[in-house]
């Protein structure tokens, strides 16, 4: 063969280098000139040519493969750099651990301090739930014996492998997953030479069939180990310096939150005692809470009552305050009431009346403390109204009582005394006399204070009973008596009777009135009301009889009224066949002879009537009172103080008339 032909195949081979040819390929051009017939020294030359060619391209095929591991590091390194979160940074190294070793399942697992064992943390390529779900004892399987030593472990078939301390948990698990071929490095955080370094966990490649990883991928999962322990630690003190950031935070803003509330708590203690200061009334109180809090806020009196109100609230029930008033009073704080927020108002153990927070479903701490506050403020101010109130009540109490027992003996100058007390005798006012029997007649004259705190009026003490002087403020008589009644009973623990009169002003007219309330007190302790409130004009013809007054116009009007009107509208004479059927001793066979009428006719006026007046028409307390009215609308009509009609039907009372 021609020298040639080594020229061109020593060029073949460079060739062969420079395009990135197989071993195969190089190894054929040795083959290829043997095949020629080249001479024994040119083969061997060409034999020499391709060893040194195979050497070198195995030299290449190192470095171009450790430039790609290198390259794929780095891009490692900068993923796991630029993450920040934990779990974030476990994905990809678990992800890229797979990727550069070419396995078919990459895993990671984490130590479990308080379990005392490992846990599989993530996962990339594994199919088997239980795999994914398996813990593993500390020192036991492969991933043991790289966490107790520190160093990368590699089997090529687990399962058959006897270095490992196998338990049926684990071979169960790596069964089902199907894996063979297992590769685990430590993820060492520290210098191991120095320290001993700490293992934070362990990263596995894993392969379904037998596999020999060879030292470069031993060195390069070891690197990428190396790369991801920093990033889970980094990735650890990021996420505890969040978390801690986030407790400054949280501390920061409850330290915000507590220096406002004491800023808050000062101001409302500032505000308060300035209320106590100029004994402020108790709107300016409910006033000043509101602007604190934001809401509506309500003073109501023992009774449930409302005294002073700022803002817009929702009314409610007397009863209603009363009962949550109760349960904060024995709970010594404030209660909810449906959305709202109750507050008793105590002097010691008396109830003086209660706040009323509105529309405040939820009541935070510090302005739960701050309503609870306002109440003591409001009780103090309340007990320190409610004494100069006695001090002024006695003052006029006793010009009451003096105006009562001698009321003749100079008016104008009790006139001038009281309106310099603040009180205007010759304005219209309700005289109220109260008694109640028994031990609890010593509470009373208390009781009466209480009732009249925030509404006006005097009361005193006159003999055996309370008198109280109000204010007219148009509520009638015998509805003045019995709110009043109950209140009395309520703070005196007993019953309490209570007659009214009035409305009356000046002192004549007053102590007028005073002498019909004792009237109507003792008539109503005969009939047997007792503890309950009434006037003169309803206790029918005893009214008329002890009344001052003399209603008889409003009496018979009260009684007859059904029936002269019925007689007025049809023309009929109902009032004078109920005359002649009382007169004829309720006999319908003599009132229908003196009305020369058929009885049908007189049962059908009486059913009528009964229609007119009601069923009970008849019975004896009720025919009494019709009785004397009919007698009194009579002589009215005889001095011609009634109607026409009337006169009409007076007329007629003898002579009867058709229906």
């Amino acid at each position: 063969m021609p020298h040639h032909v080594v020229s061109a195949a020593l060029h073949h081979l460079l060739e062969l280098l420079a395009t990135g040819a197989t071993t195969e390929e190089i190894t054929g051009c040795v083959a290829d000139a043997r095949a020629r017939g080249a001479a024994p020294h040119e083969l061997a030359e060409i034999e020499d040519a391709a060893r040194h060619v195979v050497r070198i391209h195995r030299t290449l095929r190192q470095h171009r493969r450790r430039e790609a591991e290198l390259t794929a590091l780095f891009d490692t390194a900068g993923d796991l750099a630029a993450l920040r979160d934990l779990d974030a940074v476990l994905r990809s190294i678990v992800r890229r651990a797979r990727q550069l070793l070419g396995t078919d399942t990459a895993y990671l697992t984490l130590p479990d301090e308080k379990a005392g064992d490992t846990y599989m943390r993530v996962t990339d390529g594994s199919v088997s739930s239980l795999f994914q779900a398996l813990r593993v004892p500390l020192g036991k399987g492969l991933g043991g014996s790289v966490a107790q030593t520190a160093r990368p472990y590699v089997t090529p078939d687990y399962q058959t492998d006897e270095r490992f301390n196998h338990t049926l948990t684990i071979d169960a698990g790596v069964l089902d997953e199907g894996l063979v071929a297992i590769l685990g490095v430590p993820l060492l955080l520290g210098s191991e030479s120095k320290n001993g370094g700490k293992v934070i966990g362990v990263l596995f490649a894993a392969d379904r069939t037998k596999r020999t990883f060879s030292p470069d991928e031993v060195a390069l999962l070891c690197s990428l180990a190396a790369h991801a322990a920093i990033a889970i630690d980094t990735a650890r003190a990021l996420a505890d310096t969040r978390a801690a950031l986030a407790e400054l935070a949280e501390a920061n803003a409850v330290i915000r939150e507590h220096a406002a509330a004491i800023q808050r708590a000062e101001e409302a203690h500032d505000r308060l005692t300035d209320l106590v200061l100029r004994q402020a009334a108790t709107a300016d109180v409910a006033a000043a809470v509101s602007e604190l809090l934001g809401h509506a806020i309500a003073v109501h009196d023992p009774s449930g009552h409302r005294l002073a109100q700022a803002g817009d609230g929702s009314d409610l029930a007397p009863d209603a305050v009363i009962t949550a008033s109760a349960e904060s009073r024995a709970a010594a704080r404030a209660v909810s009431l449906d959305g709202h927020w109750v507050c008793a108002v105590l002097a010691g153990p008396e109830l003086l009346g209660s706040l009323v927070l509105f529309d405040h479903p939820t009541l935070e701490d510090a302005d739960r403390r701050l309503f609870e506050r306002a109440s003591v403020v409001t009780a103090l101010l309340l007990l320190l109204r409610q004494t100069v109130a006695e001090t002024e009540n006695r003052v006029r109490g006793g010009l009451l009582t003096e105006l009562l027992t001698d009321p003749h003996r100079d008016p104008p100058g009790l006139v001038d005394r009281a309106r310099r007390l603040g009180t205007d005798l010759n304005r219209p006012h309700l005289l109220l006399v109260a008694r109640s029997a028994g031990p609890s007649h010593g509470k009373l004259a208390g009781a009466g204070l209480r009732h009249l705190f925030g509404r006006g009026g005097i009361s005193a003490e006159h003999g055996d009973t309370l008198v109280i002087l109000l204010p007219d403020n148009g509520a009638p008589p015998g509805e003045a008596a019995r709110a009043a009644a109950a209140e009395l009973a309520r703070l005196a623990s007993a019953p309490v009777t209570v007659a009214a009169a009035g409305p009356a002003s000046g002192v004549p007219g007053l102590a007028a009135a005073h002498s019909e309330a004792v009237r109507c007190l003792r008539a109503m302790q005969v009939l047997g009301l007792a503890g309950e409130g009434a006037c003169a004009s309803e206790l029918g013809f005893l009214g008329v009889v002890l009344g001052d007054g003399h209603d008889v116009k409003g009496f018979v009007r009260a009684e007859l009224g059904p029936l002269l009107d019925y007689d007025a509208r049809r023309g009929t004479d109902l009032v004078g066949t109920l005359r002649v059927y009382f007169a004829c001793g309720m006999s319908m066979t003599r009132a229908k002879d003196q009305l020369h009428i058929h009885i049908n006719t007189v049962v059908q006026r009486l059913n009528r009537i009964e229609s007119l007046l009601g069923a009970d028409w008849n019975c004896p307390e009720r025919a009494l009172e019709l009785q004397l009215a009919l007698h009194l609308h009579r002589l009215n009509a005889d001095r011609g103080t009634v109607s026409p009609q009337t006169q009409l039907t007076d007329a007629s009372y003898f002579r009867g008339a058709p229906e």
